[in-house]
């Protein structure tokens, strides 16, 4: 990335050429979202907007009714000289751009609408350019015109298969709104357009430039590796180790090293993903924001193996260097501290989460919801007397360590982690107003422990290698816990949303067992917005993480009939 924003700068001083222009704001725009700090945001905002009027003055002219959709919207772009179909693809690639950058660094809800209405209208010149290109290709006897250029192809295919794939990702009720509009997102076909614009597949034709192949590899891998922990149609995880075997080949020490990193801990394997995260890190040192994906990446892996010490060490240099987001980091580094012991690392959990509630960022005037699930656990540690239930193995859960966990992990050191707390609530069940000496949380801690247990046994009855535990013993036990965790959970006093989690993950292990119509109840009942098992104390307001769960939820409800969700 360093050496192509030396060659813009290089060739193009002022930045008067389009491409120029619009390939350096791309540059600047990674950068802003990877570093998150307000000067680099500013910065990417201003290089995008350079771009997008450099685009405005090379666009076709038109009327008002020219503007709009339909076969005079395809008659248009016919119009055009190829540099005006390039203006106009890359004017709505960098208003997306653009608007991408408003809408993390927007402080407020008038901003964010303005840029969702920029959202809008690169939606509109995608899908217009994609029809243009159907209706070319149509009108030739071979079905593919090869009067097109593959660039303008490629960058097409790129956008409009971004956008349906976006589309798809829209959850219940905002995608029936969103569909009331016009816009509807076809999954299938997005991944598609992706394949074909990357050449992995045909389409009558060569429809890959060089310079959107690599991004549209790395889109390719964004969904089937990380977008796949919040959705599960079209996941695809041998696609990811073919793209990666290509782009390895052509960069050995690339960015591509964090995505061979990122298919070997989806796919279980934390210590290989440990050692490609690491050679990642040695390839480069121009970008250390990129180390620090490394970093958290790296923590993770540890995590999924429970190697607690290791595993802290790359939250203290998160903590200490990264800028995305202070407050998960800080509360990290506290929990980890916590779980270790000691009366030194007390006093600095204490302190770190004491600054944790003031830490927060806020995009368009709303909170993180991650950021402010950490600010009310370090409320809770502070309310409890500097005391936190199972704190690193709910951040496992969270940060879907428990899910990368090889099975004897999970057997040999996550559960006995449960059972020790799961024996001492046990000592107190007849009064739980005796535990921890009085202070409260008895039933928020048994849950928690609860659903924990649930979700460990589950995915050791349904682990990617062989368990120690028999399959059959391991969905009773997963069955019973979160069965406990309903039966108490009116009692729960803070962590109500354990209990909607808990409904989430019994209807994943139903569907693992086959029992679809019992999987889709479970999960109507998370999406119905109605207070479940929980006192009057959780009828009131939101739970902590309830849009992620939504979302989840929505992708397990979508892809029920693969079953092993």
């Amino acid at each position: 990335m360093l050496e192509s924003e030396e060659y813009c700068n290089r060739n193009d001083v002022t930045k008067e050429r389009l491409y120029f222009s619009t390939g350096y704001g791309l540059i600047q725009c990674v950068k802003g979202l990877m570093s998150y700090e307000d000067n680099d945001l500013l910065a990417a905002i201003q290089h995008t907007k350079h771009g997008n009027h450099i685009a405005s003055q090379h666009r076709k002219k038109h009327s008002f009714l020219g503007s709009i959709l339909g076969s005079s919207g395809v008659d248009f772009i016919k119009s055009m000289t190829p540099v005006e179909r390039h203006a106009e693809l890359v004017y709505a690639e960098s208003l997306y751009e653009k608007a991408l950058l408003g809408i993390v660094y927007s402080g407020d809800w008038l901003a964010f609408i303005k840029e969702a209405l920029n959202m809008r209208t690169t939606i509109q010149i995608y899908q217009l350019l994609f029809s243009y290109l159907t209706a070319a290709d149509a009108a030739h006897p071979e079905g593919y015109d090869p009067s097109i250029d593959v660039h303008f192809r490629s960058g097409v295919y790129l956008g409009a298969g971004m956008c349906d794939i976006i589309l798809s990702m829209i959850p219940g009720r905002l995608g029936t709104l969103v569909e009331l509009f016009g816009y509807r997102g076809d999954r299938a076909r997005g991944l598609g357009l992706l394949m074909r614009a990357g050449g992995w597949e045909g389409g009558g034709g060569p429809s890959v430039s060089a310079g959107e192949l690599s991004i549209c590899d790395l889109s390719l891998l964004i969904f089937h590796l990380i977008l796949s922990s919040f959705t599960f149609e079209g996941v695809d995880v041998n696609v990811s180790q073919r793209i990666l075997e290509r782009n390895l080949k052509r960069y050995p020490n690339g960015v591509f090293l964090v995505g061979a990193g990122r298919l070997a801990l989806v796919r279980s394997q934390p210590q290989r993903a440990i050692d490609y995260y690491t050679k990642a890190m040695h390839s480069q040192s121009q970008y250390l924001n990129l180390h620090h994906i490394s970093w958290w990446e790296i923590s993770i892996a540890y995590l999924a193996l429970w190697e607690v010490e290791k595993s802290m060490g790359w939250w203290r240099n998160l903590v200490q260097e990264a800028t995305w987001s202070k407050s998960i980091y800080s509360y990290g580094l506290a929990v980890y501290l916590l779980q270790l012991g000691g009366e030194g690392q007390k006093k600095e959990a204490a302190k770190l989460m004491e600054k944790v509630p003031g830490l927060s960022h806020r995009i368009a005037g709303k909170s993180i919801p991650l950021e402010k699930f950490v600010a009310r656990k370090a409320r809770k540690f502070q309310s409890q007397g500097g005391r936190l239930a199972l704190p690193v193995l709910e951040l496992a859960y969270l940060f879907l360590g428990i899910t990368h966990a090889p099975a004897e992990v999970i057997t040999k050191k996550m559960l006995p982690e449960l059972e020790a707390l799961l024996a001492k609530l046990d000592e107190h069940k007849d009064k739980p107003s005796k535990y921890e000496n009085g202070k409260t949380g008895f039933w928020d801690d048994f849950c928690l422990a609860k659903f924990s247990q649930g979700v460990c046994l589950r995915y050791v009855a349904y682990p990617e290698e062989a368990s120690s535990i028999p399959e059959k013993e391991a969905e009773e036990g997963a069955v019973i816990a979160f069965k406990q965790v309903f039966e108490h959970g009116p009692k729960i006093e803070l962590d109500h949303h354990i209990v909607y989690h808990a409904h989430c993950e019994y209807g994943r292990l139903l569907a693992c067992q086959g029992d679809l119509d019992s999987a889709r109840r479970e999960f109507d009942l998370v999406l119905s917005g109605k207070p479940l098992e929980v006192g009057s104390s959780g009828r009131k307001g939101k739970y902590s993480m309830e849009n992620a769960l939504h979302m989840r939820t929505h992708a397990a409800l979508d892809a029920l009939h693969k079953k092993r969700l």
